[in-house]
């Protein structure tokens, strides 16, 4: 139960100040109110402003203009009729007299008002700002905890099954990538529902949000019922080429484990397009409850059927697929007390299908290369004897850590910046409100996780390790670690807020282009400075994507500053 203790600890000391934030930020709703009132204020500054300038100059119009019968509505509201051409010069003329100092005294007025509505305008982006900063911390402080129920029930599995078997405890490390790594490769659909669903909702429309709920929840279906067979035919197959000839006595340990969990496909993927859904609707704390009481679930039962019944890594995997399971029900449930049917599955049709197949496969093809370019990282590492690969692998669990509680940040993006791009109250100005606000949480994340997450290992080693010479590797590589990091946050915020605006064919094109150059100097500075350089190639890595995703949404025909819709709008009429 140590390494649950020290994970505990890790994850407190980060997750600590952002949920302190999410409290804070509680009890500032008051100013939203204020924010109304001033905006119902300058628009009625606005109204006037336009009214006193509206017949500023009709004094200046030629005697010509007026030979006919003419009503002309000066400032005052003076009111000119010629019926005939004698008397057309002398009432003009007395009439732009009088209305000479009253023109005056608007222009007045108007600057006046200008001033007043230049600070009223001030004011309220500062608290726009503000208000969306805290909606932000409000939506990720919870998020954050769904991103880290996953590892937490491994680690309580690696845990528990370590205090019965080595032979187990090392088959547990082959089988737990075979779940892990396919729940992962399935994640595109998890993003598409949550954009497709935030996107509906932008437009108010609840029918299309159910169809779409019902079309991605048959597919997820689908999907689970075809990995449950995949499992069931070629687990131990695969599972005897990931482990190696040497390992071979590892395969029926780790077979039980895939096998048993296997049961859970179809659960596991419906359960996540319930959450996503969810998230798409602006809710995180309703998944977060379901995955609370899953965690607790998976660690009652590891303790009972492991422990104390001996079932060894068999109870372990029972043990998580009754908390997902359970974890999808409850998702169900909250999707339902929304006013939605998450037990209504449709089947899409053909254009359907290719629509959310148009959406999937470029984020598929991103999860995929950044799965491809952290394996050459291991792969690299590996081949640099014990020492350094212990380093690493330490080294790179916590760099996964405190990535994982900055993705949260992606999924804020495509929950909040759909309504503002193509909702009803379409709002490109505040979509760039909020990329500044997500940009300025980021930051300030990545310096924390960047601070924390480098403090840990330089000043407290000991806790994953006492060999002196791993010690020493571990801070040759603290620098790139450390600028890899700090920039992971405002990154991930960057291509969610790409995935909100549907750019998919550059989120692809960029991702590819960053994994052929990265690789190549992965391949370089690894032969060149081992480790180091390996790390140095991840801290490139990381740099280039955050550079490419700020620099094509700050383009002026980009997706935040064109005004032409007409991509979005294709992509509905493939929708419906």
């Amino acid at each position: 139960m140590l390494q649950t203790t020290r994970f505990l600890s890790l994850s407190f000391s980060v997750i600590f100040p952002f949920f302190f934030l999410s409290v804070f930020f509680s009890f500032t709703s008051k100013k939203t109110k204020m924010a109304q009132k001033l905006s119902l204020h300058f628009n009625h500054n606005l109204h006037t402003s336009l009214h006193l300038n509206r017949h500023l100059h009709l004094h200046l119009l030629p005697p010509s203009l007026l030979r006919k019968n003419t009503t002309i509505h000066l400032t005052n509201q003076c009111i000119i009729t010629s019926s005939s051409q004698n008397r057309r010069f002398e009432f003009l003329t007395a009439c732009s007299v009088q209305n000479y100092d009253a023109i005056d005294e608007s222009e007045e007025k108007v600057q006046i008002s200008e001033v007043s509505s230049k600070e009223e305008v001030k004011e309220l982006v500062e608290q726009s700002i503000w208000i969306q900063m805290k909606e932000i911390v409000l939506f990720t402080g919870p998020a954050i905890g769904l991103w880290l129920c996953g590892p937490l029930m491994s680690l309580i599995d690696t845990a528990v099954v370590g205090q019965g078997s080595s032979i187990e405890l090392a088959a547990l490390g082959p089988a737990t990538v075979f779940c892990d790594y396919l729940g992962y490769s399935f994640m595109f659909l998890s993003i598409a529902t949550s954009n497709m669903v935030a996107t509906a909702l932008a437009k108010q429309d609840r029918e299309e949000v159910q169809h779409h709920i019902s079309v991605l929840l048959f597919i997820g279906l689908a999907c689970g019922l075809a990995m449950l067979f995949f499992t069931r035919l070629f687990g131990a197959t695969t599972l005897a080429a990931f482990t190696g000839p040497k390992n071979v006595h590892l395969v029926p340990a780790a077979n039980s484990y895939v096998q048993i969990r296997g049961l859970a496909w179809p659960c596991l993927l419906v359960g996540s397009i319930a959450q996503s859904a969810s998230l798409g609707m602006k809710d995180s704390w309703g998944p977060l409850k379901a995955l609370a009481a899953a965690s607790i679930i998976n660690g009652i039962g590891d303790i009972i059927l492991c422990r104390y019944l001996g079932y060894g890594i068999a109870g372990a995997a029972w043990a998580t697929l009754a908390s997902q399971v359970v974890a999808a029900y409850m998702m169900s449930q909250a999707l339902n007390e929304k006013g939605y049917n998450a037990f209504a599955f449709t089947i899409p049709s053909g254009k359907e299908f290719l629509s959310i197949l148009s959406l999937a496969a470029p984020v598929f093809v991103t999860l995929m290369l950044k799965v491809a370019f952290y394996s050459l990282l291991i792969y690299f590492a590996t081949s640099m004897g014990t020492n350094k690969m212990a380093a690493h692998q330490v080294m790179l669990q916590i760099y996964m850590l405190c990535t994982i509680c900055g993705e949260p940040l992606s999924q804020t993006a495509q929950s909040f910046m759909p309504e503002l791009m193509y909702g009803v109250n379409r709002s490109l100005v505040k979509a760039r409100s909020l990329l500044r606000s997500l940009l300025t949480i980021g930051a300030v994340l990545g310096l924390l996780f960047g601070i924390v997450g480098t403090s840990v290992p330089w000043l407290f080693p000991y806790i994953f390790t006492p060999d002196q010479m791993v010690i020493q590797e571990m801070h040759k590589i603290l620098i790139p670690y450390f600028l890899a990091l700090v920039v992971t946050p405002a990154t991930v915020g960057l291509e969610g807020t790409l995935l909100a605006g549907r750019d998919l064919r550059f989120i692809s094109l960029s991702m590819t282009g960053c994994f052929c150059l990265n690789g190549l100097v992965l391949l370089i500075l690894s032969s060149r400075y081992g480790l180091q350089g390996c790390w140095f190639s991840l801290a490139g890595f990381q740099w280039v994507r955050f550079s490419s995703a700020l620099l094509r949404l700050l383009s002026p025909n980009g997706i935040l500053y064109s005004e032409d819709i007409s991509q979005y709008e294709l992509q509905k009429l493939k929708t419906a």
